[in-house]
């Protein structure tokens, strides 16, 4: 292949030899526990935060792309693409993510290339900057389950690690958090997270589990988040709901249990509306919610007519255009980010 060179980058040292993996200074593996015959012995300790690396060039950029495989809780591997400053930092950083998780690896690859103008912009500013593609969601299970969690082997009497439950998507999206806080060059407590629909949800959740630095949920559609009956009631227009009524949203959720997962949140949130959406009412009322809980949280919106319009893209022939609207809210969006972002918090990613 011309011009493409591919390096393989171990975040956590990582080395292979005759088949076997060698973890890195700070991925131990947890001391074996003593077999107890008859009892199911506890899981084993959870592996910390790690993932596997190549690096490819971005077309038109000096800036290369760490694309990663990062380790999750219910152990197994999901996609993120990491681009950072030269230099050992520690560095804040942002964690990206568009709508629902769908294609892996590949799709990564094809967001890192059209967002990279902006991508560029943030790196130059000093953020680590990482574009995250969870796993897709398993509709309503938000609401019919709680966190996995690892069980004791009752069935071999061994140390296998069971799971209570299917992991969720925002436990995916926690995991890639808590990834970019174990990095070296990262500033564990100056991690952030930048999300468009359902991803701006994922925040939401993945708040209400978890500390980090800051959240800006753009047109965060957090149905399930609020507990919104989207049932077969519910105004649709074709396939799609309509719920641009702020009261009719708040009529249609289960306030008490919104606010039970809002009262864990504390990181502070930038919720990001288009006035025009369907779901408007959704994002307002999300940070109504959170600021009657007495949350951090800021509220703006735009008039502008492309869903996620925050995420400023590649034109068709390659440039890098934003319109007016969009250098706008990016101003407002990359000062929260700095504001939040560029100075100490305290300890970060720490469950509630």
């Amino acid at each position: 292949m011309k011009n493409r060179t591919i390096a393989v980058v171990v975040i956590v040292g990582v080395c292979c030899a005759a088949g076997m993996l060698v973890p890195g200074p700070h991925a131990a593996i947890p001391a074996a526990t003593p077999q107890i015959r008859g009892m199911g012995n506890a899981p084993p300790a959870a592996l910390p935060p790690h993932g596997y690396t190549i690096t490819k060039p971005v077309t038109g950029s000096d800036i290369p792309v760490e694309l990663t495989f990062v380790f999750t809780q219910d152990e197994a591997y999901v996609a993120i693409g990491l681009r950072k400053p030269k230099g050992n930092g520690p560095f804040p950083a942002i964690l990206m993510s568009s709508g629902n998780g769908a294609g892996g690896m590949p799709s990564v690859e094809r967001r890192v290339e059209r967002l990279a103008p902006m991508v560029d912009r943030m790196v130059a500013r000093g953020y680590v900057v990482a574009y995250a593609e969870p796993r897709n969601e398993i509709p309503d299970l938000y609401n019919k389950t709680v966190r996995a969690e690892n069980l004791p082997d009752s069935v071999s009497g061994g140390q296998r690690t069971l799971k209570s439950s299917a992991t969720l998507d925002s436990d995916d999206f926690i995991s890639m958090i808590q990834y970019l806080q174990s990095l070296p060059y990262v500033d564990k407590d100056a991690v952030g997270a930048f999300g468009v629909s359902h991803s701006g949800e994922l925040i939401l959740k993945a708040a209400s589990e978890i500390t980090f630095g800051c959240g800006v949920p753009n047109e965060g559609a957090a149905n399930e988040y609020l507990e919104i009956d989207i049932g077969p009631s519910a105004p649709r227009k074709d396939a799609e709901i309509q719920f641009q009524d702020e009261e009719l949203v708040r009529r249609r959720a289960d306030k008490a249990k919104a606010m039970e997962r809002i009262k864990r949140v504390n990181t502070p949130m930038l919720i990001m509306g288009r006035d025009k959406d369907h779901l408007q009412g959704v994002f307002k009322l999300t940070y109504d919610w959170l600021k009657e809980a007495g949350k951090d949280a800021t509220w703006v919106s735009y008039d502008h007519p492309v869903h996620g319009y925050a995420f400023i893209y590649r034109q068709k022939d390659g440039s890098y255009k934003p319109d007016p609207i969009q250098e706008k809210a990016w101003e407002v969006y990359m000062a929260f980010f700095d504001k939040h972002l560029k100075h100490t918090h305290g300890a970060a990613g720490a469950p509630k």
